[in-house]
């Protein structure tokens, strides 16, 4: 396991998460509707299932998911799956949620894959890195992003959770003098700036390992980070922080987390009468599903 090169795996895991994403998308557009509510949809146990099947034949080794369970036997390598991250979106009918699978060696994120078979641009997306490449794959293609010296400028994008479109007012002034993009799955948001889209991901939600570990990958080989509340790296060393890695998170660009993470964000959950109200279309919710 010492000699694993994780390049020559992540083929395979593309291969894998693409096939899971098929089914998600089907799920989508299922005639009978999606099946599932509120934070649980049966797609989701589905889709893990297979995953992780196909993932510890691929690689056997300790395994963190999201719907069957973890397993934690003090080996240097962990599976961290989430099938469908932005689960209370996906069933609302909101585009966006994402397959995520991520590899720890040594506690430190050396893989990540972030499928998201449905956006709101029509088109699938999948963003993979493994430790070593100096470059991501999106869709096949290699790009290569440097978030290490970007700032938080006009026109910069942060990236938030669908529930920021109730409150637009808000949530401009905080990622202020950058423009927030609201949409669902923290894993899909963090995969989107290490792609270059934007310069921050971030979650007002408590963040376990499954909705961040690949995504943390991806950011890692963009040169970019992933804090907590207080501005400290995420770190996946206990099962206690593998349950909750942070109350809060920050993920991209090193100068415009540090910079995020000092913001009042309990703005956002303050009652202000002199905010606009959500309509039915897109409704503020605090399901941490969402994150």
């Amino acid at each position: 396991m010492k000699n694993l090169d994780v390049q020559q795996i992540l083929p395979f895991v593309i291969s894998a998460v693409v096939q899971a994403g098929q089914f998600l998308a089907q799920e989508y557009v299922r005639p009978g509707g999606r099946r599932g509510h509120g934070d649980k949809a049966d797609i989701d146990l589905e889709i893990e299932e297979a995953l992780r099947a196909e993932l510890l034949n691929l690689l056997p080794c300790d395994w963190w998911g999201e719907e069957t369970g973890h397993l934690l036997t003090g080996n240097s390598l962990c599976w961290v799956v989430d099938p469908n991250d932005g689960t209370s979106d996906f069933l609302r009918g909101y585009a966006g949620s994402a397959v995520s699978v991520g590899l720890l060696q040594g506690n430190v994120p050396v893989l990540g894959v972030v499928h998201a078979p449905v956006t709101a641009k029509g088109k699938s997306d999948c963003i993979a890195w493994a430790a070593g490449m100096d470059h991501l794959l999106r869709n096949g293609t290699q790009i290569r992003v440097d978030l290490s010296q970007q700032d938080l400028t006009d026109g910069s994008v942060v990236m938030v959770s669908t529930a920021a479109s109730g409150k637009p007012q808000i949530n401009q002034e905080l990622c202020a003098p950058g423009d927030f993009y609201p949409m669902p799955s923290i894993a899909y948001r963090l995969a989107r700036v290490a792609a270059g889209d934007g310069v921050c991901g971030v979650s007002l939600y408590p963040v376990s390992a499954h909705d961040v570990v690949a995504g943390h990958a991806l950011l890692i080989g963009a040169n970019g980070v992933l804090v907590d509340q207080d501005g400290r790296p995420i770190e996946y060393r206990t099962k206690a922080e593998m349950m909750k890695v942070s109350n809060r998170c920050f993920g991209g660009a090193p100068i415009a987390c540090a910079d995020l993470a000092r913001r009042d964000w309990d703005r956002v959950f303050a009652k202000d009468a002199n905010e606009p109200q959500a309509s039915s279309a897109c409704p503020v919710t605090t399901d941490a599903k969402t994150r």
